[in-house]
């Protein structure tokens, strides 16, 4: 049986990073950081900013509020304030629905060719 190297999981990931798996500018993090109370990652002595996984899906539900459903700042604050779990379902609804979208219009593609 052949050795299967374990995979490595990272805890922290550093702002350009997080920047980088959004498209983002690392400066639009460090705002979203300033304006949203639930976005609060750990800084080192030096002060850099390290992301855990928790931090990530905040960006990433911060950024769904934010780009894809076109909220303000303050419209955001306050959807994540009021009732963040049924934020966070619907974001998850969302996620699921668009990847089947997806996979239908493969499954569609690969028709027409055939």
């Amino acid at each position: 049986m052949p050795y299967k190297k374990p995979e490595i999981e990272k805890i922290y990931y550093s702002v350009g990073e997080v920047s980088e798996m959004f498209g983002l500018n690392p400066s639009h993090i460090r705002y979203w950081e300033q304006q949203f109370d639930a976005l609060k990652p750990f800084k080192n002595k030096k002060g850099n900013r390290l992301f855990t996984k928790d931090d990530i899906e905040t960006i990433r539900l911060i950024n769904h509020l934010v780009k894809d459903r076109g909220l303000t700042i303050k419209g955001a604050q306050k959807k994540l304030k009021d009732n963040r779990e049924d934020t966070l379902n619907n974001y998850e609804i969302v996620k699921k629905l668009q990847d089947i979208k997806q996979e239908l219009v493969e499954i569609s593609q690969n028709l027409d060719n055939e």
